[in-house]
């Protein structure tokens, strides 16, 4: 008896677990995804480069609807 609750309290804390890491791919931000690729010692590039992120990752982004970040 001891043994099966034992295996029903494993088998709920891994269903949590996996439960939870479903959550973690959509807490990721696009745009502070797009802009970490954004690092140039050129200014103007790197001003540039953010731009298109925000284009990228604005409200009205395609791809962040389907999660596609390229």
């Amino acid at each position: 008896m001891a043994m099966m609750k034992q295996m029903m309290v494993a088998v709920l804390i891994f269903c949590i677990f996996t439960s939870q890491m479903e959550n973690a791919e959509s807490q990721v931000d696009c745009y502070d995804a797009c802009s970490t690729g954004c690092v140039q010692s050129n200014t103007r590039l790197m001003q540039r480069c953010d731009g298109k992120c925000q284009i990228r990752c604005g409200p009205d982004s395609i791809s962040k609807q389907e999660g596609n970040l390229s």
